[in-house]
């Protein structure tokens, strides 16, 4: 496939990088200079340019891309820069976008704009939010096969009644396959008689009431109440969709906003939220709000430096768990060693649900674990698959070392794999892949 991108950001980059050694990568971008770094540090070719000129888009013979993503980090040059590619050529185009008025104008007609798929930044970001909080203990949770099955990824905490036993003594599960264990960045795939111990992360993938089940028996038993109250810090779009989003769930929230016109817009806009005027990073206030009382909070404010004092803050006043968005991917891993529970990154949330439009035709999702270490990726199976008509316990040879069969559904209902279950064309399989066999898994699922 041929791809061109304009924006070579943090987004751009990590999407580059997850296709240039499978697919015909082209980048544009303003900066000769960073134009001029891709070009030497990835197998892709950089142009120094405006994306919105048409002679720019020429120059990256942009008439014979298939794929054509727009990634800046604003989104009226993202905007422009697809309906200038739509009108000069046949790409399916992709564009990044922050502000969700955009989002919701292309919902109503998506054929707006020039736009084939629009990705909404913070929406997505407060989505990933939404699905972790309801998960004791889980930094990562997505849905596949039309919410029928659900992966997540879980810390193993201190006392945690599954540490220092094996997979075999954990899996207690009628729909839960266990795929991973994430250990000192290594990745091992989960056998009967793999230990897991604190500090491990396991990955799970089955039915919501399993991995729901599983979420509350892995924790200590102080810590296996409801999520009942979460306190969203910064009344930025994040954390408006956040707010919005688990009242929908039936959580109660309150959300603190420092601009008091911006405090009495949410308090309009989200009839069920608590909106309060005030410095989410005054320690007084928090203190006098009772703020410590809450099960979660949830930092949205507009630094990183801000988001990282507010987690610090919170724990201190006796939160369980934090949940920080981190504007820099870089610093995800740094926040989680401090203190922070849960690190998202917007860029990197917008990048994977870009990149999963490059798989083959027959991927339906994808979600990426650790960054760079795995991926879960559902396909639908065609006839051309090892897998069609042919029992597990025979076909999983074919693939190769690091792949598990999470889940499978037909019809809309899931079916458990088992070593006797026949997967059949039209089947759609929620698999674990190890990154350095995605390639070759891709080919043969």
């Amino acid at each position: 496939m041929k791809v061109v991108i304009v924006g070579a950001g943090e987004v751009g980059e990590t999407i580059a990088a997850a296709l240039c050694d499978t697919h015909d990568v082209t980048v544009i971008d303003v900066r000769e200079e960073r134009a001029d770094e891709l070009n030497y540090s990835m197998d892709v070719l950089g142009i120094a340019g405006d994306g919105t000129d048409v002679e720019t888009l020429e120059n990256a013979n942009l008439g014979s891309a298939d794929m054509f993503l727009a990634a800046t980090d604003d989104d009226e040059t993202n905007i422009v820069t697809c309906a200038t590619a739509k009108a000069i050529s046949e790409a399916f185009t992709v564009a990044r976008i922050k502000d969700s008025k955009y989002h919701r104008t292309w919902q109503r007609t998506e054929e707006a704009f020039g736009i084939d798929f629009m990705v909404a930044t913070n929406l997505l970001a407060a989505e990933s939010i939404a699905r972790v909080t309801a998960l004791p203990t889980a930094r990562d949770a997505d849905f596949f096969a039309d919410g029928t099955v659900q992966m997540a990824e879980f810390d193993v905490c201190e006392r945690s009644p599954i540490a220092g036993g094996t997979v075999e003594e954990a899996d207690r599960y009628d729909s839960l396959t266990f795929a991973a264990v994430l250990r000192n960045g290594d990745v091992e795939i989960a056998r009967g008689d793999t230990e897991i111990d604190v500090g491990d992360r396991v990955v799970v993938i089955g039915s919501s009431q399993s991995v729901h089940q599983f979420a509350r028996d892995s924790v200590p038993e102080e810590m296996r109440g409801d999520t009942n109250e979460v306190v969203i810090a910064g009344g930025s779009e994040i954390g408006y969709h956040v707010a919005r989003l688990l009242n929908e769930q039936g959580l109660t929230t309150r959300l603190v906003e420092q601009d008091e016109r911006r405090a009495r817009k949410l308090a309009e806009a989200l009839p069920d939220t608590m909106v309060m005027h005030s410095d989410a990073t005054d320690a007084g206030f928090l203190e006098r709000e009772h703020v410590g009382d809450a099960d979660i909070l949830v930092s949205a404010l507009d630094s990183d430096e801000k988001n990282l004092l507010e987690s610090l803050l919170a724990e201190e006043l006796g939160i369980e768990r934090t949940i920080s968005i981190i504007d820099q991917s870089s610093y995800v891993g740094l926040f989680e060693r401090i203190g922070v529970d849960v690190a998202i990154s917007p860029r990197s949330v917008v990048a994977e649900e870009i990149t999963r439009f490059t798989q083959s035709s027959n991927t339906e999702n994808i979600a990426f674990i650790e960054t760079d270490k795995a991926e879960v990726l559902e396909i639908e199976i065609d006839r051309e698959s090892v897998l069609a008509g042919r029992p597990i316990r025979e076909s999983i040879g074919d693939l190769p070392t690091g792949v598990v069969i999470g889940a499978i559904t037909r019809d809309g209902e899931m079916v458990i794999p088992r070593g006797e279950t026949v997967i059949e064309p039209g089947d759609h399989v929620i698999a674990f892949v190890k990154f350095d066999v995605i390639d070759e898994a891709i080919e043969k699922l």
